[in-house]
């Protein structure tokens, strides 16, 4: 015999439901866990080590020590002494990170690792200022950032007599009562401008990189005629050309430390040419799709490609294994850049991001992602520990080696291809328009705009900077160029500072966040 079950909608059903939940946990709605006094005491004595840890062993006069040693036993029993083995008496002073304690001269009664005796406390606070007793006082009361800001290093710089006239004249070591200085916008380093000297043609095709060999004597240049070419630097003549590659030359590079050139192209490949034959000797197989740039370690025998494949590879030179390939990128990676310090790899992508890379492990370090547009050009700073990042909506400067962001440079409204960068902080940035705009590093003001006229016989529109490079003695700046040329500029030796001021109005709010 079946019973029929009663049949309920479906609002009913839930708000049964609803209420028995209601029934089984409002008992226990508002009331406190019970505390277990045990697990209580472990808390707090974690949190007062956590918090404290760098304070705890301060020197105390002796009747309040004795009194804080035996309320901390009341309280908390023994979880948080320093070394229970060691007599109470000793602290650690000399190089530890925090500060010692005020002015504790070493006599016969305050010998180096003991608590001052009674007769020595006595006698100390006869020679302390009067202001230096107010100051014991506040001691305590400091703040942890306090602490550990005026901590070890910054201590042991400072003079001592430093220390207690600034205590006497009643001050505390807090920053934040210190007179804070008028922020002011630097003014731009005088900069002479650059012109046009020398027009090289032989291209048949764009001229998409570039590179100078470690003499200073010759440079390299790839093209869209899938044709390497190398050209005396001082007279602009052709030495040589090497074939081989079936597609674009996009990344050329030259290594300092062995007779090699490196190309990689559109044709996927990533060659490697010996110089006393003018062979090819190697290739590295990997990449899935056009090969945008190439780089070369500094200090290690190893090559960094970058592809539209999303990746960057990491090539073994003699053995050309694969050794890491660095994914994480969403879209084409169009640069890559090496440094011997962290991080050894920097990457930047149509994807929008800049990725920092740990070489060792073969994973990202940071991801950057203040541009809006395609990342296609980044360039380190010979000096400093920073580099700057290109992108239509702005050139970009970060400080290594978290990539935290600097200054924006803004005013280059077009696709920026190329960066370069010298060690009197002239920033130059080539743009796919063909205009070149020249920037102080360090204030990011544009002291010139360069737009060379095209070749004759080419079209107006076929002005387009590619790649540009400046020379080892940094006299010369080399530019690849879309009319199938390459054009190389120098500084102009006649210009002063009267003759091109600097026309500087500075932005006060031109360091944005991001």
């Amino acid at each position: 015999m079946v019973e029929d079950v009663q049949k309920h909608s479906v609002h009913t059903l839930v708000f049964r439901s609803l209420k028995r939940t209601h029934d089984m946990f409002v008992a226990d709605h508002a009331k406190a866990v019970a505390i277990d006094e045990e697990s209580h005491k472990l808390k707090m004595a974690a949190k007062i080590r956590a918090d404290y840890s760098a304070v705890l062993h301060m020197p105390v006069l002796k009747e309040g020590k004795e009194k804080i040693l035996h309320q901390t036993d009341d309280q908390y029993g023994q979880c948080f002494s320093a070394n229970p083995g060691q007599d109470s008496d000793y602290v650690i002073t000399g190089t530890h990170p925090y500060p010692s304690g005020p002015g504790i001269a070493l006599t016969a009664d305050t010998q180096m690792q003991k608590m001052p005796s009674d007769t020595g406390v006595q006698s100390m606070a006869l020679a302390l200022p009067p202001s230096q007793a107010r100051q014991d006082a506040s001691r305590t009361a400091a703040s942890m950032a306090d602490i550990h800001r005026h901590a070890g290093s910054a201590e042991r710089s400072q003079p001592p007599g430093h220390a207690l006239s600034y205590l006497e004249a009643g001050g505390t070591k807090n920053s934040s009562l210190m007179a804070k200085k008028a922020p002011t916008m630097p003014k731009p380093q005088w900069h002479p401008p650059w012109k046009l000297y020398r027009v090289i043609s032989g291209h048949l095709g764009w001229v998409r990189s570039i590179a100078v060999e470690p003499g200073n004597q010759w440079f390299v240049t790839g093209s869209g005629d899938r044709t390497i070419k190398i050209w005396d630097l001082a007279s602009g003549k052709l030495k040589l050309s090497l074939t081989g590659h079936i597609s674009t030359v996009r990344g050329v590079a030259i290594s300092s430390r062995s007779p090699y050139l490196f190309s990689c192209g559109e044709d996927k490949q990533v060659k490697c040419w010996d110089l006393e034959y003018n062979k090819v000797i190697r290739h590295y197989h990997g990449h899935l799709s056009a090969v945008y740039g190439i780089d070369l370690h500094p200090t290690i025998d190893v090559l960094v490609t970058c592809s539209r494949d999303s990746t960057a590879r990491v090539w073994d030179i003699r053995s050309k294994a694969n050794v890491h390939t660095l994914s994480g990128h969403t879209n084409a990676v169009a640069t890559v850049k090496c440094q011997s310090a962290e991080p050894q790899i920097i990457t930047g992508s149509h994807d929008t991001t800049i990725r920092l890379w740990d070489l060792v492990a073969g994973k990202t370090r940071a991801t950057l992602t203040n541009h809006k547009k395609s990342v296609r050009a980044v360039v380190l700073h010979p000096r400093q520990y920073t580099f700057a990042s290109g992108s239509p909506d702005n050139i970009k400067q970060w400080r290594f080696p978290d990539g935290n962001f600097i200054q924006n440079l803004s005013g280059h409204n077009a696709i920026i291809n190329t960066l370069a960068v010298n060690s009197d902080g002239v920033l130059v940035s080539g743009a796919d328009n063909g205009t070149i705009h020249m920037w102080d590093w360090r204030t990011g003001y544009n002291f010139q705009r360069i737009h060379a006229a095209v070749q004759p016989g080419s079209l107006d529109s076929e002005s387009g900077i590619f790649a540009c490079m400046f020379d080892h003695s940094e006299s010369r700046l080399i530019t690849a160029e879309a009319d199938k040329t390459i054009k190389v500029y120098r500084e102009d030796d006649t210009a002063t500072e009267e003759s091109h001021p600097v026309n500087w109005k500075p932005e006060i709010i031109k360091r944005k966040r991001f």
